[in-house]
Parts: C-alpha cells; structure tokens; sequence
C-alpha cells in the first residue's frame, strides 16, 4: 500500500480499457433489482455487508461523512476493503464534510483508502469564490460495479443532527439499493466525482505530464472520459430502447451537474406530473420550486389529479421553512394538499406518480439542488417498488399534519415575506452566476 500521504489512480482511470460496464445504460435499463432502504438503519448494514463481500473496487461519494458511532462502522468496512487490497475510493464534499476531514484521514488513509476533497474549504477566501456554492450534495456508494446505493442519506446517525444534537427519533430519510445493468452508470458518475476532485488538488501536475506525453490527445481523451457524466437516457454507443421493451425492473439514473445535465432531474419531475393520471406524492424538506415545476403540480391538481405534498413539520432552517410556506398559499388555491411532518426531521427527497413512477434520491426541490449542486437520483418504472413506497409514503403522512390554511396570509406582512424569499433566491442564484427566471 502507498503511503497515506500519496494520492494513486487505479489501473482503470489510468488507461480504461472496454468492459461490459463501458457499453451499459446510463439512463432506462431493464434487468435490474431495486430495494428500498428506510434511513441509515437499514442502509448502512446493507452497505458494510456488500463492502466486505467486494472483490475489486469500491466507490463512495457523500456531502456528510461524519465522526460518530454509525459513520465510524463504515469507515471500518471501507478501511477493512483497502487493506485486503481492494480499490476503495471515497470522495466528500470539502464544506458538508470539513468539520470532521482530520478524524476522516486519520480512519482511511492509513489503510490505502483514497480519500479525496471535493471543492475543499481549507482558507477563509475560498468562501468567496462563486463555484464554492456549488457542492457535491450526491449520496453514492458502488461495490464492484454491481451493487449500487442512491439516495438522501448521508454517512452520518440516522439520531445526529448536526444543528441540534441527539434526537429521541431517527429523521425520516430513504435510498435504494440497486443491482444490476444500472450499478455500472452509478459506478461511472461516483468514479467520475472523485477523478474531478483528485484533479482540482493536482490539475498542474496534471497538466504537465500531460504536455509531456508522447501521446498528448489520446491521454486528454483518457482525461475527459474519466471525469465526464453520460446524459440521462443515453448509452455509450448512442442508443435508447422503448420502456416496453426492457425487463423488469426498470429504472434510470439521473444527475445533475453543471454541464450537459444541469435540469436533467426537474425536467423528469415536470415530465412525470405532465403525465399523471390518479395521484402525485412527493416527500421533500426544502421545497422552493421554480415557476414552471409549480405550475406542472398545479396543472395537475386542476385536472383531478390527487396531489399531496410532505415537508417539513420540525424545521431545521427556518429560512427553508419561510421559503415553503410562502408558496402554501397559491398550492392550496389549486387543490394541492400539503402536509407537515412533525415525529422527526425530514430528510427524504422522494416522489410517486400514479402506480409506476417513483423516484428517491438526493435532490430537493430549491433552488441548491435543482440549478446548483451535483446531485443524482433513482427513476423506478415497477409496480412492487413504487407500492412499498406508497406504504412508507402514506404511513409517513398519517403521522404528519395537513395544512389547510396558509401559515403566510395574503396581507402586507405576507406580501412582504414572499417578496423577501424570491429577493434572497434572486441574489443567491445571481452571486452563484446563474442568471434568468427560476
């Protein structure tokens, strides 16, 4: 093993060669198993059982990795797979991750684990940089480029919250564990976001050797590749196949970055809601869609559709729940249901439309997630899924409270705290250099 301090690439970033996993769907694939996963309870296990049993690599990417009990379990896992002399790669985010980077090197590094820091927050005048609003906000974790994690949880107690302590219940939150055709594009995405970050510490060196090559071109198409995302929907050969003719259980992996995929994730939001028949459910903590995700729900409550909405009951930012609440108003006008969970916090990012559409994953619906941060999400097309979700979903309402009056009224006051909401969003998005209408 190297020592902690030097960085390696493995054999396949170095010089990829073609494998079956190169070819495979990034987008609609058949063919695959899809578990829901209830918090890190249930995710973590599943995690560390499938890191013990790798055989080759291991890839993880997350916004937190924290320093309790549960992160330190499968920092073991991780650290136990890099001393058999497995692969393992682990890529945090350098602001969600930057209180606990030194307890975090100190459990990987020693074991040949390659911890790496995406947009790292290490001087004070790194805040001021506009790309350090954009975060790696993806939960990912890929074994052997068949078992794949997607989802809302971050390495951290389902019981910790980092903002007010130990909390008698776990936050409501979910993932999905994946097996199959689609674990090679979850695999490509996470290896590609640690490639990204190893590059943004080494890019001079980087550089040079690559001027230096005897072969410069084919090296910066090696670079490219590595580091590049596939559009949803695409494979690499350029192909797409009709959803009726692929096996069950068919799903899709969506991202969303900030180059050829940046509304990849809203788009397939609206696309569903645009086609909904019986029932929209969605499950977010931050809630602040732009106008044209609104009107789509809106759209659809106005046609029959039954449209329920759960966010948070026990805010964590009071911002956030500012930011929803001046929106209650105009939903509840055209029909839209909204409840409030209250028995925890609210992590989830999940949704369903009608019997066959599900979604879970990173992504809120705000302006952070749906046009900054790199995020990623599961689209399932199967029945059996999308009905235990339904059962979560619902169980999770029947706990919740429904908001029949707008908590922000239509006076001066409202109008005022509506206009201070879209006034922070505006100059937020503008300083992160997005420009336009949300």
């Amino acid at each position: 093993m190297p020592p902690p301090t030097e960085r390696r690439l493995p054999p396949a970033l170095i010089n990829p060669a073609p494998t079956a996993a190169s070819g495979a769907r990034v987008g609609l694939t058949g063919g695959n198993r899809v578990r829901l996963l209830a918090g890190g309870d249930e995710q973590f296990p599943a995690m560390r059982e499938a890191i013990a049993q790798a055989r080759h690599q291991v890839w993880l990417a997350t916004y937190i990795f924290h320093d309790d009990d549960a992160a330190h379990r499968v920092a073991q896992a991780l650290a136990d797979a890099a001393r058999r002399g497995l692969w393992v790669g682990v890529v945090v985010d350098g602001f969600g991750s930057k209180a606990t980077l030194a307890r975090l090197r100190d459990w990987l590094e020693p074991s040949g684990v390659q911890l790496v820091v995406f947009r790292p927050v290490d001087r004070w005048w790194r805040l001021l940089q506009p790309g350090q609003l954009r975060r790696l906000h993806q939960k990912l974790c890929v074994v052997d480029g068949h078992t794949g994690y997607v989802g809302g949880i971050n390495i951290i107690d389902d019981r910790n919250d980092l903002n007010h302590g130990a909390t008698e219940s776990p936050r409501l939150d979910f993932a999905v564990e994946v097996q199959g055709p689609l674990a090679a594009a979850i695999e490509q995405t996470a290896r590609a976001m640690w490639s990204r970050a190893a590059l943004g510490a080494d890019w001079r060196e980087e550089l040079v050797t690559l001027a230096r090559s005897a072969e410069p071109m084919a090296r910066a198409r090696r670079m490219f590749g590595r580091l590049r995302i596939l559009p949803p929907g695409a494979r690499a050969d350029g192909r797409h196949a009709a959803l009726e003719r692929l096996p069950p259980v068919r799903a899709a992996f969506l991202v969303r970055d900030n180059l050829r995929q940046r509304r990849a994730i809203e788009h397939a939001y609206i696309e569903a809601f645009d086609h909904a028949r019986e029932r929209i459910e969605v499950i977010c903590p931050y809630f602040y869609p732009g106008r044209v995700f609104r009107r789509a729900l809106e759209r659809a409550a106005l046609r029959g559709v039954r449209v329920r909405l759960l966010l948070q009951g026990k805010p964590d930012y009071r911002f956030a729940a500012l930011a929803a609440q001046v929106l209650y108003g105009e939903l509840l006008a055209t029909g839209v249901r909204i409840y409030e969970y209250t028995p925890a916090f609210l992590h989830a990012k999940v949704a369903l439309v009608d019997d066959d559409w599900a979604t879970v994953g990173s992504s809120n619906i705000d302006p952070l997630s749906l046009l900054l941060n790199l995020e990623a999400n599961v689209i399932v097309r199967d029945l059996r899924f999308t009905g235990e979700l339904a059962l979560r979903t619902e169980a999770a309402l029947q706990a919740s409270r429904e908001v029949t009056r707008a908590p922000v009224g239509t006076g001066w006051w409202g109008t005022l705290r509506r206009g201070f909401v879209a006034w922070v969003a505006y100059w937020f998005l503008r300083l992160a250099g997005m420009s336009g209408r949300y």
